[in-house]
C-alpha cells in the first residue's frame, strides 16, 4: 500500500518528448511512498491502487517543486539606499568602489547577531517556500574572512535543519576583496585555511567565485577551482555579468555545474559550456535592478544546446526578489525565454545546475516527492502571473 495517491490532476513531469516539451500527462495520478514518487501516469492506469490517503486535486496542475538554484539569502540589513543612488545615476561599479555594494552588506552582516541573521533569513526563505520552492541554494560570501564565512555557513546549516525545504549550501569563497587587504594574502588564506575547513566540516556542497573586473581575476579563480577539486568539491561561477573575462570557458574547463549571469558571454564560452555540460543560470532580477541593457545571448545558448536555468538571485543589493514566479516572468519578458523554457529553468535545469537532477526537478519514479500544485488553466500562467502561490506545496510527499 502506498502512502498517498494524488488524483484528478494534470502533471508536468518535465520529461520531454516530441511535441510535449514539459512532459505533460493529462488526467493523471501520482503515487507516493516513503517520500518518493513510485508511479506517475494517467488516472485510469492507477485506478484501483491502494493508498493510505487519496487526494483528489480538482483538475489542478502539478509541477516538480520549484528549484531556486542561485541565492544569497543569508545577510544582515538592506541596501535600499543604493536603490535611490542608482536612480540618481550611480552605477554598480561606482557604488562598490565608494564602499557600498557588497562591502556594506558585509558590515551589516558582521553587526547582526546569529539570532538576527537566522530570523531575517528565515523570513526570506519562507517567502520563497510560499512561492512553491522546495529546493534552494544558499551562498555564503558576506563574511570575507574564514571565521565570518564559517559563521554564515553554520547559519545556513541551521536553516536547513529547521525548515521543510532542501537547502544546498555553497561556499562563495571569492566574492569581494576586503578594504585594504593584500590580494595575494587574501586569496591564499581562502585557499589554504577556509576551503579545507569547510570541506572537512561538510558545510558546503560546492564552491563559487565572482570573476569580474571589480572582483577576482581569472587566474585567482583558477587557483580556487584547482584547490576545490583537490577537496572533492564541484564549482560554480559568477561569470560575464559586467564584462567578458572568459569566465564561462574557465568554468567549463573545470567542469563547473553552472556559470551564472552571462550577459557578456561570447560564442567561445557558450561552446565550452555545451561541451562540459555546464548549465547557464540566468538571473533577470539583477539585470532588472541594475537597469542593464545587454541581455544574455539566449539564442546563442539555444544554438549550442546549453541548458538554461532561472533563479531569483535573492540578495540585498542587485536582486531583492523573494518571488520565484517573478524570476520566471522576467526571464520571459526581459530575456525572451518561452514559458516552457522558464518552467524548465526553475525545475529540471535548475536541478542540473545544483547537481541534483537525479533527485529533484522532474516527476519520475524514484525521485523525491517534492511537488507544487497550481490552480491554473494552462502551464504558461506560471510565468505570467506575478506572485502566483501554489494551492499546495508538497515536500517529501507531505503537505507543508
Amino acid at each position: 500500500m502506498w502512502d498517498r495517491l494524488l488524483t484528478d490532476c494534470h502533471v508536468l513531469t518535465m520529461v520531454p518528448s516530441p511535441g510535449n516539451p514539459l512532459g505533460l500527462i493529462g488526467n493523471a495520478a501520482i503515487g507516493i511512498h516513503g517520500g518518493r514518487i513510485v508511479r506517475v501516469g494517467r488516472r485510469t492506469e492507477l485506478a484501483g491502487t491502494r493508498a493510505a490517503e487519496v487526494v483528489p486535486l480538482g483538475g489542478a496542475f502539478v509541477t516538480p517543486g520549484l528549484v531556486d538554484c542561485h541565492t544569497h539569502l543569508v545577510f544582515g540589513g538592506t541596501r535600499a539606499a543604493e536603490h535611490a543612488a542608482r536612480r540618481a545615476g550611480a552605477t554598480y561599479e561606482e557604488i562598490a568602489r565608494a564602499g557600498g555594494g557588497i562591502a556594506s552588506t558585509v558590515r551589516a552582516t558582521a553587526a547582526a547577531s546569529v539570532t538576527e541573521l537566522l530570523e531575517q533569513s528565515r523570513a526570506r526563505l519562507q517567502s520563497l517556500m510560499r512561492g512553491g520552492v522546495t529546493t534552494v541554494e544558499i551562498k555564503s560570501g558576506y563574511g570575507l574572512d574564514p571565521a565570518s564565512e564559517l559563521r554564515l555557513l553554520n547559519v545556513i546549516r541551521t536553516l536547513a535543519r529547521s525548515e521543510p525545504v532542501r537547502v544546498v549550501p555553497t561556499l562563495l569563497a571569492l566574492h569581494a576583496l576586503p578594504a585594504g587587504a593584500d590580494r595575494d594574502v587574501f586569496v591564499e588564506r581562502v585557499i589554504e585555511e577556509l576551503l579545507p575547513t569547510v570541506a572537512r566540516l561538510g558545510l558546503a556542497t560546492s564552491v563559487d567565485a565572482f570573476c569580474e573586473g571589480i572582483a577576482f581575476t581569472p587566474a585567482e579563480t583558477e587557483r580556487l577551482f584547482e584547490a576545490a577539486a583537490k577537496h572533492g568539491l564541484p564549482v560554480r561561477l559568477h561569470a560575464e555579468q559586467l564584462s567578458n573575462q572568459n569566465g564561462a570557458a574557465l568554468a567549463a574547463r573545470h567542469h563547473a555545474l553552472s556559470a551564472d549571469h552571462l550577459e557578456h558571454l561570447d560564442e567561445a564560452g557558450a561552446t565550452a559550456m555545451a561541451a562540459a555540460g555546464t548549465v547557464a543560470v540566468l538571473l533577470p532580477g539583477a539585470f532588472y535592478t541594475l537597469r542593464e541593457t545587454k541581455q544574455p545571448p539566449v539564442d546563442l545558448l539555444r544554438k549550442h544546446g546549453v541548458a538554461m536555468a532561472v533563479a531569483s538571485d535573492c540578495n540585498p543589493g542587485t536582486s531583492p526578489n523573494l518571488v520565484p514566479q517573478l524570476a520566471m516572468n522576467m526571464a520571459c519578458n526581459l530575456f525572451g525565454l518561452t514559458p516552457e523554457e522558464a518552467i524548465a529553468g526553475m525545475t529540471i535545469n535548475a536541478a542540473r545546475a545544483l547537481g541534483l537532477a537525479g533527485e529533484v526537478g522532474s516527476i519520475e519514479p524514484g525521485k523525491a516527492a517534492d511537488l507544487a500544485v497550481w490552480n491554473i488553466a494552462e502551464p504558461a500562467e506560471l510565468g505570467y502571473w506575478l506572485g502566483l502561490v501554489p494551492e499546495r506545496r508538497i515536500f517529501g510527499g507531505m503537505d507543508q
